[in-house]
């Protein structure tokens, strides 16, 4: 007889022995069972996949500034930070944050969004419930409903602003910092400190007998204090002293998971640093895969991770092996002008209707072609200068009396500078020189 046929015989009589008395068949009969299945496996995913965006803007004396926080549905936070550089509300403010936020969801091809906001201004407004009288936040309003647009599913709530600290913490903090358009700003880093600071201050080479865990040994098996050691010192040293555990002469760490890790000192932490990334069996791990390498051996010590980082960053067959990081998806192609504004486009946009908030009606283009990059801005120097069919002079000369010219045309004459003067080159040097 086989294995199976006896487990079914021990559950048959197992079931036979506890039968029920008013026992009644299940209607099994479920009509349109696979559509119910599908709806309900398709609201499962859409809850699953919501992410969160969080956003804040203000506007005051200090500086404009807007911040934001994308909430994965992992809980994984990606926050976004900018300065503003031209004067705004604050209800402007608060539609450039969500703009911010909502861009960035869209480089994230996410499709399920909540919006919060501590602004009910905003918030009813692009839920339609209020209306936009103000002109300057008509165009802003127009551009977010049309982000809106790439979503499949995006709802606006009201969130009270003690909920929504993070996103007005990276607002203030664009208002605060001072950076020029030619700096590059490095990322905020943020680190955790599992252990007291004196457990990370140990010196590089340390005496056998004096290892990193003296003090906790002492502490464990005899019960004394360092010498000189305050009242928050021993304090500390008796909350450190709980996830340490003495064997004979062995001093273990009690991980997380309660597995005993062995304390070594600095000679032995090097050795198995040899051994673990370049050994026998070493892989040439980056340092934080080393470092969980050497926990799952069982040994441990309290610079472990950043002596890992920094023994993996000097090995010298990982720098001449290893993968190159920053190397482009795609070739290059340098292209060198043989002199500047050798490749660059410019162009002069007519007359624009309306004019611009500075009365400019002219735009001057100009493009790099190398980079691809394009800045129009307006200049009212191409109106004041073009000579007007009403007056025949320009409204430059008749403001100022002279045309406008460049300080170096006064020193070196230009020929637009002496078609005016109505002198060649030799006669202007000779009235100079009178």
């Amino acid at each position: 007889m086989s294995q199976k046929v006896v487990k079914g015989s021990a559950i048959a009589d197992f079931l036979a022995s506890r039968a029920l008395e008013d026992y009644g068949p299940l209607n099994f009969n479920f009509p349109n069972e696979e559509i119910v299945y599908v709806a309900a496996a398709e609201e499962d995913t859409i809850k699953g996949h919501f992410w969160k965006l969080n956003f804040d803007g203000a506007s005051n004396a200090v500086g404009n500034r807007v911040g934001a926080v994308l909430v994965s549905p992992d809980g994984d936070h990606y926050p976004f930070t900018c300065k503003l550089d031209f004067d705004c509300t604050n209800n402007m403010a608060e539609y450039k944050a969500c703009m911010m936020g909502l861009r960035a969801a869209i480089e994230r091809k996410i499709k399920a969004l909540e919006l919060y906001r501590d602004s009910a201004l905003v918030i009813y407004q692009l839920r339609g419930e209020w209306e936009t009288r103000d002109a300057k936040l008509i165009n802003y309003k127009r551009l977010v409903l049309g982000l809106v647009e790439e979503f499949d599913d995006i709802t606006f709530n009201y969130l009270p602003r003690d909920e929504n600290q993070m996103a007005d913490a990276l607002a203030t903090l664009a208002s605060m910092v001072k950076v020029s358009r030619q700096e590059d700003v490095k990322p905020i880093q943020m680190s955790i400190y599992e252990a007291p600071s004196y457990c990370y201050n140990i010196e590089e080479e340390e005496r056998d007998d004096h290892p990193w865990y003296q003090d906790i040994l002492r502490y464990v098996k005899n019960r004394e204090y360092p010498d000189q050691a305050t009242e928050n010192d021993k304090r500390m040293l008796r909350r450190l002293v709980c996830d340490y555990v003495l064997d004979r002469e062995i001093l273990y760490k009690r991980s997380k998971d309660q597995v005993l890790l062995r304390c070594v000192d600095a000679v032995e932490s090097k050795k198995i640093l040899e051994e673990v990334h370049e050994g026998v069996c070493g892989t040439h791990a980056n340092g934080f895969t080393m470092a969980r390498q050497i926990m799952r051996f069982g040994y441990y010590w309290s610079t472990m991770e950043g002596d890992c980082i920094n023994y993996a960053k000097k090995c010298h067959k990982c720098q001449i092996y290893g993968d190159k990081i920053h190397v482009p998806s795609s070739p290059l192609h340098v292209m060198n002008s043989p002199w500047p504004f050798s490749i660059w486009g410019m162009d002069v946009i007519r007359p624009i209707s309306p004019k611009a908030s500075k009365w400019h009606r002219f735009i001057f283009v100009v493009i790099d072609y190398f980079t691809k990059w394009v800045e129009a801005a307006s200049y009212a120097n191409a109106y004041r200068t073009s000579i007007r069919t009403s007056t025949g002079a320009t409204p430059f000369s008749l403001v100022y009396g002279m045309e406008a010219v460049l300080p170096i045309e006064v020193e070196i004459p230009s020929l637009r500078v002496l078609s005016e003067l109505k002198l060649d080159e030799a006669e202007w040097i000779q009235s100079r020189y009178d």
